[in-house]
């Protein structure tokens, strides 16, 4: 019988107290962990704000600084607008008699003088009315003589007193009509001239019907056409307007309505050539817009070159008279990041540039209004802010 060498065995007690060593060692860690603060599992970690930049002197000759201030300006408003006519300044004109177009004296565009002929046309209300007045005056001149020979007869007991009396009402009722006939023709436009002929006795028989301008002022429209019928009174035939001054119908909405008032400058932008004429706000609409939601604001524009013209979009830049205030810094100063948030480089005093967000106001032309996160004194990157966010990203 051989003899066996006992392996190396663990007792059995051995194997029990270690199983509750191992045990007793993961009951005290978790006690240990219950005790301990833990992070949510969910949360993300935290993340340290970006290192403030530190430039060399070498790198401070690539920047610009500027120091804060308050600032007074006048806010402005662009919008969109179409020129119109100024309605003071133009007029439809319409058939002062009945007829057929003979034919058109005047085109588009053509310049004319008040009172200047546009057209011509076979009138009978036109002859009827220039006879009215020739009968009218020839009526009244008459019954004044016979009133006059009445008058001197009465001294001399020729005529009775009644007599005498019915002759000077039938000569003040001539002369009542020949004024009426007479406001007829200065109604039809017709040439004083030719109602000077006709008081001097003079034939009037082949006088033309003539519709005349009632203004000075560019023909815009021209309606009529050779042999078309016109209805006195009711048919347009022209329209001449002043084109020295037009009317801008701007649309502002109503963020910035509150900034535009009665009497404000504008600037009025053709877009041709950048050229650019001045006017005056004189009227805001009273309501909005159902289509486009807007106010229509009118700026009163001088047009002496005649630049403007009807239905023309143009670009309007309204001043506000009334002056604010403010932090304005340049526009060149505002940086995004990666959030889209506006933020400034602002000076430390141990000469580092830190990220300073701030909260835009109103923007006047290149700079901005800094409703929060600057105040008076600080030093921001005005230029080279791009250059500073370089060097705080190496």
């Amino acid at each position: 019988m051989k003899n066996h060498t006992p392996c190396a065995t663990r007792p059995t007690g051995y194997r029990i107290a270690s199983t509750h060593g191992f045990a007793l060692a993961a009951l005290t860690t978790m006690l240990l962990a219950s005790c301990s603060p833990t992070a949510d599992p969910g949360a993300a970690p935290p993340v340290a704000g970006p290192r403030n930049a530190t430039l060399t002197p070498a790198q401070m000759k690539n920047i610009r600084l500027y120091t804060v201030e308050t600032s007074k300006y006048h806010k402005t408003t662009e919008a969109m607008g179409a020129v119109d006519f100024d309605n003071d300044r133009a007029t439809s004109v319409l058939a002062p008699f009945s007829g057929p177009v003979s034919r058109l004296v005047v085109a588009l565009g053509d310049h004319v003088k008040k009172g200047d002929a546009l057209g011509v046309v076979d009138s009978p209300d036109f002859a009827a009315a220039v006879s009215a007045y020739s009968k009218a005056l020839a009526t009244a001149v008459t019954n004044r003589k016979l009133a006059d020979i009445d008058k001197d007869l009465l001294q001399h007991n020729g005529v009775s007193r009644r007599e005498e009396a019915q002759a000077q009402t039938d000569a003040v009722n001539a002369e009542a009509d020949r004024d009426a006939a007479l406001q007829a023709l200065v109604a039809l436009k017709v040439d004083p001239h030719i109602i000077g002929e006709i008081q001097q006795g003079r034939s009037a028989a082949h006088v033309a019907s003539v519709i005349r301008s009632p203004i000075s002022g560019t023909v815009v429209e021209k309606l009529i056409t050779p042999g078309q019928l016109l209805q006195a009174g009711t048919t347009p035939c022209f329209t001449v307007a002043d084109l020295s001054r037009v009317w801008v119908m701007a649309q502002v909405f109503g963020s910035n309505l509150a900034t535009v008032g009665v009497g404000d400058t504008a600037e009025v932008i053709t877009g041709s050539g950048d050229k650019s004429l001045s006017g005056t706000v004189d009227n805001i609409a009273a309501l909005v817009d159902p289509t486009t939601r807007a106010v229509g604001v009118r700026v009163v524009v001088d047009n002496p070159d005649g630049v403007l013209k009807k239905q023309m979009y143009v670009r309007v830049r309204i001043r506000a008279r009334e002056e604010s205030s403010g932090i304005l810094v340049p526009v060149s100063a505002i940086l995004r990041d990666d959030e889209n948030l506006p933020f400034v480089y602002l000076a430390q005093a141990d000469g580092s540039f830190a990220r300073q967000h701030v909260t835009l106001g109103y923007r006047s032309q290149e700079r901005y209004d800094i409703a929060e996160g600057l105040k008076v004194g600080d030093k921001i990157v005005v230029d080279g802010g791009v250059f500073v966010q370089f060097m705080q990203d190496q």
